[in-house]
C-alpha cells in the first residue's frame, strides 16, 4: 500500500491551470520525438482500435449502430492522445521553479502540464461520444477501462486505512477519485495517469486531515498493522513464537 503514501504534487494541479500556454507555443525539431513510420503508426493504430473494440465488447450492448459508433470514438481519443503526446514532450514546458512550493519542476510535472495544454474539445469529443451512447454506468465502466480500475483499487485502500470510513467521507472521497479518472483519460500511459490520481490523493487526504482525521498516523497504524500480521504469520510458519 505505499501507493497511499501521499506525494504532493498538488504545484502541479496548480500549474496545469497557470502555465499551459507554454506547453501551446510549438515544438522544435529537436524536442519533438521522431515521427512514427507508415509501419509503425498502422501497427499503434491497430492497437488502438483492438482496445476500443474490447472495452466495448465487454458492456455488451447488442447494438451494431452504437457499437460501431463507440470504438470510433475511443479509438480517435487513443490516437489523438498518443499523437500529442509525440509532439509536445515534456521540453516544451521551460525548466523552472514551482512557485507554490519552490522546489525545480520534475520532468513530471512538465509532462503533464504538456499534455493538459491539449485541446479541451478533445475531452469533450469523447465524453459527448460515449454519453450519446451510453448510461452514466456505461460511460464509467469505459473509464474504468481506460484507467484499469484505479477508482475501485484506491477506495478500497482507504477503506482499509481509514478506521470507521463514514458515509459523508465516502462520498467526497468517491467524487475526487472520480474527477482524477476523468482527467486521466486525457493522458497516455500509466505513469501519467497514476501522477493525475496522485493529485487528487492529496486532496482526500487534506480533506480527512482538516475533518478530524489524521491520515499520517492512519496510514503509520495501517502500514504497522500489515507488517505485524506478515511477521505473526511468518512466525506461525516458522513453529517460532511472534515477537
Amino acid at each position: 500500500m505505499k501507493s497511499f503514501k501521499p506525494l504532493f504534487i498538488s504545484g502541479a494541479a496548480a500549474l496545469l491551470f497557470t502555465v499551459n500556454a507554454y506547453a501551446q507555443q510549438g515544438t522544435s525539431a529537436a524536442d519533438a520525438k521522431p515521427a512514427m513510420t507508415a509501419e509503425q503508426r498502422a501497427k499503434s493504430d491497430e492497437d488502438s482500435n483492438k482496445k476500443a473494440a474490447e472495452w466495448v465488447a465487454a458492456l455488451t450492448l447488442n447494438d451494431t449502430k452504437k457499437e460501431t459508433a463507440l470504438k470510433e470514438v475511443i479509438a480517435t481519443h487513443l490516437k489523438t492522445i498518443r499523437d500529442w503526446n509525440n509532439d509536445h514532450p515534456y521540453t516544451t514546458v521551460p525548466a523552472g521553479i514551482n512557485p507554490y512550493t519552490g522546489k525545480p519542476l520534475s520532468t513530471m510535472d512538465r509532462q503533464i502540464i504538456a499534455i493538459s495544454a491539449m485541446p479541451k474539445s478533445v475531452h469533450e469529443n469523447l465524453m459527448s461520444g460515449l454519453r450519446q451512447n451510453l448510461t452514466e454506468p456505461q460511460v464509467e465502466a469505459i473509464l474504468d477501462k481506460y484507467t484499469i480500475g484505479k477508482v475501485a483499487f484506491t477506495l478500497n485502500g482507504y477503506k482499509s486505512i481509514v478506521p470507521n470510513l463514514t458515509e459523508q467521507e465516502e462520498k467526497v472521497l468517491t467524487d475526487n477519485l472520480k474527477k482524477a479518472r476523468e482527467q486521466a483519460v486525457d493522458f497516455k500511459n500509466m505513469t501519467q495517469i497514476s501522477a493525475i490520481f496522485e493529485i487528487y490523493k492529496t486532496y482526500n487526504e487534506q480533506y480527512l486531515n482538516t475533518h478530524g482525521r489524521n491520515w499520517h498516523d492512519m496510514f503509520k497504524a495501517y502500514t504497522d498493522a500489515v507488517k505485524a500480521k506478515k511477521a505473526a504469520a511468518k512466525a506461525a510458519a516458522e513453529g517460532k513464537p511472534a515477537q
